[in-house]
């Protein structure tokens, strides 16, 4: 990952398996704000549901949007244990997912 400092967004793109329900769907994304509260370096969390009428998804359903103040900062997150326990959470019940992280240029 090349060194960037200054803000930086990590942007998770994600379709849930079919089966699973709509509270647990609820369960994760709450647990995904939580995370805010238990790893340091994650500043800010934001999450939707494609309304995109341009049919482009490829089968993403939700985004989940991430602010960092470095990639190191990332970097920090994706070791914190409670990412590594949430991130395999996640995983088990998705069929796609795709994750990007960018810095933001005016």
């Amino acid at each position: 990952m090349e060194e960037a400092k200054g803000l930086v967004k990590h942007i998770v793109l994600a379709k849930f398996q079919d089966d699973v329900t709509t509270e647990k769907i609820e369960e994760l994304i709450n647990a995904f704000a939580n995370l805010v509260n238990l790893i340091p370096p994650m500043k800010s969390f934001h999450w939707g549901k494609d309304v995109s009428v341009e049919n482009l998804h490829q089968g993403f359903t939700h985004v989940f949007e991430s602010t960092f103040e470095s990639t190191e900062a990332i970097a920090e997150y994706l070791d914190h244990p409670a990412h590594v326990e949430f991130g395999n959470l996640l995983l088990s019940n998705l069929d796609k997912i795709l994750v990007i992280d960018y810095k933001p240029t005016s």
